[in-house]
């Protein structure tokens, strides 16, 4: 049977800084109010019927609307997406109306705000949420899709920006 030491959360961090992910941004509106994270924790769960999952931090206060809302959009971005990034990463002290302001947003199925030029846009309904430890998995079925021309997306790894 295995020893059930607890890791430590530093050690922890310092190796996920060595796990490259791609650079999204989750969006979503609950009546006239916006929310948007930039994110990592992120995937595909499904294509039949298509499904992602986003994880978020459940001690955040804002991002309650992401619980509540119901709807949510996964913008993928790409290496022009830099600043927009850092926009909603907190790196910058922006108001909410300041952050949208940095990119296009549309809506497409549910009303969640789309990144005009993102690379990949998943809108989505939340179909599942769990808690797990200090975040929370929500699970979304993709109600529209829309995708760009191809260009080198974000990613980010040892605490910083990369490109592909």
């Amino acid at each position: 049977m295995l020893d059930r030491q607890r890791m430590d959360p530093a050690l922890y961090r310092d190796a996920m800084s060595r796990y490259a992910g791609h650079v999204q941004l989750v969006t979503t509106a609950l009546e006239g109010e916006r929310r948007g994270v930039t994110i990592t924790a992120a995937c595909s769960v499904s294509d039949d019927p298509a499904t992602v999952l986003i994880c978020l931090n459940n001690s955040n206060v804002k991002n309650e609307i992401f619980f509540k809302s119901g709807i949510f959009a996964l913008n993928t971005l790409g290496a022009h997406h830099q600043s927009l990034a850092d926009a909603f990463s907190g790196k910058t002290p922006l108001t909410t109306d300041e952050r949208f302001a940095s990119g296009t947003f549309e809506t497409l199925a549910t009303g969640a705000p789309v990144l005009a030029d993102a690379l990949a846009a998943f809108d989505c309904r939340v179909i599942e949420i769990k808690q797990a430890s200090t975040h929370n998995i929500i699970f979304g079925e993709v109600m529209a899709v829309r995708y760009s021309e191809a260009k080198p997306a974000l990613l980010y790894m040892n605490r910083g920006y990369h490109t592909l």
